[in-house]
């Protein structure tokens, strides 16, 4: 293998907002916070806000996750306009 070509893996610990669930994997992400793991080591900390623990697809449970409005703006962004001008015929 090439030298200075590959990302360095790290261990990275994710927490899943939704649920509160916390999983440590190596990753090559970078992170402001930190936390410290089970074996009182201190891991970079990355949240997320679904995983397999929350997501639907997993669980089989249906839940509604709208943190950021994304519906809200969707709606706005895509909603049919009225026109107000009547045609003269």
């Amino acid at each position: 293998m090439k030298k200075g070509i590959h990302p360095l893996y790290r261990p990275v610990v994710f927490l899943d907002t939704s649920s509160g669930a916390k999983f440590i994997t190596r990753s090559t992400i970078s992170t402001s916070e930190s936390i410290e793991w089970e074996d009182k080591k201190t891991y970079p900390l990355y949240k997320v806000e679904v995983s397999c623990v929350s997501h639907p697809f997993y669980t089989g449970k249906k839940i509604f996750v709208d943190t950021a409005g994304r519906i809200e703006r969707f709606n706005q962004k895509y909603k049919k306009k009225t026109s107000s001008t009547s045609s003269n015929t």
